[in-house]
């Protein structure tokens, strides 16, 4: 008996010593929780679960107003301490309240008082065998009038630090980075950290707020990403429990937060404004008038309610929420006259467009949200080639008019003889020296617009709404910042040429989450400008969030380039399904293009049925649809070396986990340029079912690892062409005629490990002045 309990006491024992910790937390109302409801002001501390595993409890007691005097002398430090046991952990930050001399029950001396209050914690913490961490005073929002920062804290952080270091406590030195982000986004950007709101916004702040210390949600967001950060660079025990993300080696603290704006209540109706939903009448001023009278009043919500509502182009204004309420089609007209001609951007050249269906430059907190449809008519503007018909669709479309193409061009439809003229015309709308707007009339029926487009705006959303049958692209953001896609359905026709759902382009700080996209080109591209005017530009686009979302028909599932001449960095793409798209994860570009695409992270990808690749890095890009038609013949590109100048482009620092694929052309497709070689490429932990494995073509430092191929061509399963540095660790197959073949005098140092090859007919060819050295098997 003696022995049972020995064993169970010593069971309990180690429950306890393993088990999730307890965090409580101390503090001011910089840190306190706060009402959710009608209330913009958030604490850090009520943001800092975010950043844990789900089953580490955070306790919150930090109080608004509070010193740690009137923490003490309140009994909240007593109730606190009732309930540590050894294994918790004590997170300490007052200061704010201390300072205020001119209170009694809070004023506390920086280095007799509020310095015995910071001892007494700790000591106490730790005679509970708790654990204290201790936080320097965040700071508050405050600039001179030059621009400088203004510290106003005093003494207090230095005291701080100096009883961290006499009594060898964690100090996580939250005066320091919150200076330092507040310093990085300026006097301007680091208003939207705070509660400071405009009147309208919140019944209980009926005129508005300035408030320069406390946090709304996104600001307490992100310091405590700040707090979460400095636990991992310092090592602490806690560490182990901060929150991961799906990409290896990256925790919740690494990814952007994304600023989303926030609206006045004020609404204005168009029906009330005297719109009408009869489908007819043209409601272009009416709609327009009520966005720019919602805007010169501080802004609000423009309603469209349920109906059928025609309109010309729209010109959204800052401050204003377009929404579309269930049941409404905000339609727009097929009529090409109602669209002037304006200077923009295309396919990241600058050029003459027709002007969108809705656009908006230079503008601050803008949104389209609801659940309602908007409708681009884009039927009226696109070419369509006669094999992506049907007999009867074909017939139906030649006899609504347009023309149908001459000579080798007879199996297009054309939408005018204007159009059909302008295809032969390299670059039509392509500003030229010395052109003017008006030198583009000519031209003007074949400058199809981008459905929604949205250049140099900041804090941006879009939410919930169907956008359909655009033109060109669906959705352009252009130079923006902080800019939310949220459970959006991006529609277009399978064959819609340059239906493209998104191309964030040279945008940063962006989240594309829980969308779906049906489209005619790529779904979710990045994009960044194109040759030497991308370059010049010089804004990759960067700090992107892209989650849960499904791609149906599309030329790619996600997607980077092939205008992507300003680069792209810090994408973060994860949990999302491609089912049908032509290629799955499809990286390309070209000679000329320049720019540099790296640290892309990538995990938890579903794909279905890809005609193409499941993923392609391609450096040949050459404008064509990625999966020839029947009986199309393609040549592969001749492979010749360029000197390397500022037009060669670069992929590297990729980094794709946990991808699954049932049924690809082929699985992997790499071709990077023998001048510049793709590279920094890690791939693990797939599963890919496809008619051909993997090819590896002019690349070096490239890693495939855990990865399951099942291939009905197996002749070579696995091909490395001109590549060096290549790594294939514990490939899975089924069976092969020829495990490897490896190609070019160049290749070298391709090592196989953990990989039983002896069960392939061959397990090895070497061909084009390979050598068997390139090749090293280890078991």
């Amino acid at each position: 008996m003696k022995l049972y309990i020995t064993i169970l006491l010593s069971l309990l024992g180690w429950m306890q010593s393993v088990r999730t910790p307890r965090i409580f937390m101390i503090g001011d109302s910089t840190m306190s929780d706060k009402p959710l409801i009608d209330n913009p002001e958030r604490g850090w501390g009520q943001l800092f679960p975010l950043f844990f595993e789900n089953g580490v409890q955070i306790k919150n007691y930090a109080v608004n107003g509070r010193s740690t005097k009137s923490f003490i002398n309140e009994h909240r430090w007593d109730s606190v301490l009732a309930q540590l046991q050894p294994g918790d952990w004590v997170m300490i930050q007052f200061g704010h309240n201390d300072e205020k001399s001119s209170d009694s029950t809070r004023y506390a001396a920086p280095h007799t008082t509020y310095k015995q209050n910071l001892l007494r914690f700790v000591r106490e913490a730790r005679a509970k065998g708790a654990n204290p961490v201790l936080i320097t005073p965040v700071m508050r929002r405050k600039f001179d009038e030059k621009g400088a920062f203004v510290d106003q804290h005093g003494d207090y952080p230095g005291v701080v630090r100096e009883v961290a270091a006499a009594t060898k406590t964690p100090l996580i030195d939250l005066h320091k980075s919150s200076e330092a982000l507040l310093v990085k986004l300026g006097p301007e950007g680091s208003v939207k950290l705070f509660k400071t709101t405009p009147a309208g916004h919140y019944s209980t702040l009926p005129q508005g707020v300035e408030d320069n210390t406390h946090f709304n949600a996104y600001g307490a967001t992100c310091i405590a990403s700040l707090v979460a950060k400095e636990i991992y660079e310092k090592h602490l025990p806690l560490a182990a429990y901060l929150a991961k993300t799906p990409f290896k080696g990256k925790y919740r603290f690494d990814l952007p937060e994304i600023y989303e704006p926030h609206f006045r209540r004020d609404t204005i109706n168009i029906a009330a404004a005297g719109a009408k939903a009869d489908g007819i009448t043209l409601n272009t001023a009416i709609i327009n008038k009520a966005i720019t009278d919602c805007s010169n009043k501080g802004g609000g919500v423009v309603l469209i309610p349920a109906g059928m509502w025609l309109t010309g182009p729209i010109v959204l204004k800052s401050n204003v929420n377009l929404h579309l309420a269930a049941g409404a089609v905000l339609q727009f007209s097929a009529n090409k006259d109602l669209y002037p001609l304006v200077e923009t951007t295309y396919e990241g050249l600058r050029a003459v467009r027709c002007q969108a269906p809705a656009s908006g430059v230079n503008l601050e907190n803008i949104a389209i949200t609801g659940s309602g449809i908007i409708d681009g008519a884009g039927g009226a503007w696109r070419a369509v080639k006669k094999d992506k018909l049907t007999e009867s669709q074909w017939k139906k479309l030649v006899a609504s008019g347009g023309m149908i193409g001459e000579g080798k061009d007879s199996t297009g439809w054309y939408p005018s003889r204007n159009y059909y003229n302008a295809t032969k015309i390299k670059q039509a709308g392509v500003i030229m020296p010395g052109k003017k707007i008006s030198d583009y009339e000519n031209v003007k029926d074949f400058l199809r617009p981008n459905l929604i487009s949205i250049t140099s705006c900041r804090n941006v959303l879009l939410e919930g709404v169907t956008f359909q049958n655009s033109p060109a692209w669906c959705l352009h953001p252009l130079l923006c910042e902080n800019i939310t896609l949220r459970n959006i359905y991006a529609k277009n026709p399978w064959y819609a040429q340059n239906g493209d759902g998104v191309d964030l382009e040279s945008c940063s700080y962006a989240r594309i989450t829980g969308c779906t996209f049906d489209v005619g080109d790529d779904g979710i591209c990045i994009k960044s400008g194109r040759d030497e005017q991308g370059r010049k530009r010089g804004k990759p686009t960067e700090n992107t969030i892209v989650d849960h979302c499904t791609v149906y028909h599309a030329h790619g599932g996600f997607v980077i380039g092939s205008e992507m001449s300003g680069g792209a960095r810090n994408l973060f793409v994860s949990n999302c399904t491609f089912m049908g798209t032509d290629i799955g994860l499809r990286f390309k570009t070209t000679r000329g293009r320049g720019g540099v695409v790296e640290k892309i992270y990538i995990s938890d990808i579903n794909m279905n049925y890809i005609p193409g690749e499941a993923i392609l890095f391609d450096m040949y890009y050459a404008a064509v649809d990625p999966v020839p038609l029947t009986g199309e013949k393609r040549e592969a590109p001749k492979v010749v070396t360029h000197p390397v100048n500022e037009g060669t482009p670069q992929f590297r620092d990729f980094h794709i986990s946990n991808i699954v694929c049932k049924g690809a052309a082929k699985a992997v497709f790499i071709r990077g340029l023998p001048e510049m070689p793709i590279s920094g490429i890690f791939m693990d932990h797939m599963t890919i079912s496809a008619q051909k494995g993997i090819e590896c073509m002019e690349a070096k430092n490239v890693h495939f690892s855990d990865v399951r191929l099942i291939t009905e061509e197996t002749d070579p399963l696995i091909t490395v062409r001109s590549s060096q540095d290549i790594t294939l660790n514990n490939i899975q197959y089924d069976h092969a005629d020829r495990f490897i073949t490896v190609q070019g005098e160049s290749s070298d140092n391709i090592v196989v490990t953990d990989t039983d090859i002896r069960k392939a007919k061959e397990s090895t060819q070497f061909t084009a002045g390979a050598s068997s050295k390139a090749l090293e098997v280890r078991q």
